[in-house]
C-alpha cells in the first residue's frame, strides 16, 4: 500500500447498503468527506463547517465492493499544496484491502468576493509536519 499521512475509521451504517447488499457507489462521496473533516479537525484544527473552502474536484476509482459487515478505512494525504488549492489523495479500504482511490481538491475562498485565497500560512505548517 502506498504511504498515506493520516487514516481514520468510518462506520458502514444500514442506509449505505444497496440492493446488490454492497455500499452504494454514491457513499465512497461522503466516507471521503468524512475523512477530510477528520483530517482537518486532527491536522489543522479547524472543522470544515470554519474553514472557508470549497470542493472543487471529485475523483473515484472504484476497485472492490464494500460489504456491510467489513471495517472501513480511509487514508489520505497531501501530496503538494497550489497557492490556494490544497488537492488530497485517498485510498478507501475494507478490512484492510484496497475498495477505492480518490482525488479531491479543495479552494480556499475569500467569502466576501467568493475568489480564491491563499492557503493560511498555518495550515501549510501543519500539513507539512503531518506530511513528514
Amino acid at each position: 500500500m502506498t504511504d498515506y499521512s493520516y487514516e481514520t475509521d468510518v462506520d458502514v451504517r444500514l442506509r449505505d447498503i444497496d440492493f446488490m447488499g454492497h455500499v452504494n457507489n454514491a457513499v465512497y462521496a461522503s466516507y471521503l468527506e468524512q475523512a477530510r473533516q477528520a483530517y482537518f479537525v486532527d491536522v489543522l484544527g479547524v472543522s470544515l463547517t470554519e474553514a472557508d473552502t470549497v470542493l472543487a474536484t471529485l475523483e473515484i476509482d472504484y476497485v472492490s465492493p464494500i460489504e456491510a459487515e467489513e471495517d472501513v478505512t480511509v487514508a489520505l494525504r497531501i501530496p503538494e499544496l497550489g497557492n490556494s488549492s490544497l488537492p488530497m489523495e485517498y485510498e478507501i479500504r475494507a478490512d484492510g484491502e484496497r475498495a477505492a482511490t480518490a482525488r479531491t481538491v479543495q479552494v480556499v475562498v475569500d467569502r466576501e468576493t467568493g475568489r480564491s485565497a491563499p492557503i493560511p500560512t498555518a495550515w501549510r505548517a501543519r500539513i507539512e509536519t503531518d506530511r513528514n
